[in-house]
């Protein structure tokens, strides 16, 4: 298990002091959301690699189609434009570059290291039977994909459309004002429970998922978007009547 632990961690330094560098050249800190999913990839094909356990295959499966996934479509939205994106332009205004390497690529070199902790445990851990767990595990990890790419393609239709409203608030956006960010906590927690049906010693990762969650919701996920987002118009009042993160029935509005 040490050698998994300790490979990653080297891969994982090197991938990102790689991107900061490109980061650096380019004057673009948003190329770091390029390489998030693509590091977990990585991670997972390492552990399968060093591993010894079948489960590993699934969960390395389980990585790739949405690291990849998620790689295809923010590379998109990133070479769209030279801009930087506003979250990283307004948390490093005016700060050096050595700023965007401690709080950005460092912090999210560890939290990259750190949630993939079920996925490495699993690929050396000990087996018995395949459990209903890891069943569990899958199905949660397919509604966490289907909200993120759902939620993706109906915000990339919403902004084609010329008769568009103010905000999109329609399909998953009508119940939760970031489907995407609550697909990737429901990926990763899918991924746990996946890890731990196939080995008890996973659950010594439990807080994963739970810093997977944190970073989405509190960190550079939901919070960080909703400062720019409640400047836009008819942004507050879909705010109160939609939940910022899970899905539930949209609020009906006081006459």
């Amino acid at each position: 298990m040490l050698a998994v632990l300790i490979t990653n961690a080297v891969s994982v330094a090197v991938l990102l002091a790689v991107t900061a560098l490109i980061a650096h050249r380019i004057g673009r800190v948003v190329i770091i959301d390029l390489v998030w999913g693509l590091g977990f990839v990585l991670i997972a094909l390492i552990s399968a690699l060093v591993g010894d356990t079948s489960l590993r295959w699934l969960l390395l499966g389980m990585v790739a189609v949405w690291g990849g996934r998620l790689a295809w479509h923010v590379g998109r939205r990133v070479f769209a434009t030279d801009e930087e994106d506003p979250r990283y332009a307004r948390m490093l205004a005016g700060k050096p570059f050595s700023f965007a390497v401690k709080r950005v690529f460092l912090t999210q070199g560890v939290a990259m290291w750190f949630v993939s902790l079920p996925v490495q445990v699993t690929a050396v851990s000990d087996q018995g039977q395949w459990t209903w767990l890891i069943v569990v595990g899958v199905a949660i990890w397919l509604v966490g994909l289907v909200f993120e790419s759902v939620g993706d393609q109906q915000l990339a239709a919403y902004k084609k459309d010329p008769d568009r409203g103010p905000v999109m608030d329609q399909g998953l956006w009508r119940y939760t004002r970031h489907p995407n960010y609550f697909g990737d906590s429901c990926v990763w927690w899918g991924i746990f429970l996946v890890g731990v049906g196939g080995s008890r010693l996973v659950l010594t990762t439990s807080l994963s998922p739970v810093v997977m969650t944190y970073f989405l919701i509190f960190a550079t996920g939901a919070k960080l978007l909703e400062q720019t987002m409640m400047k836009r118009e008819g942004y507050p009042e879909y705010a109160e009547r939609t939940s910022m993160f899970f899905p539930l029935p949209p609020k009906k509005r006081v006459s």
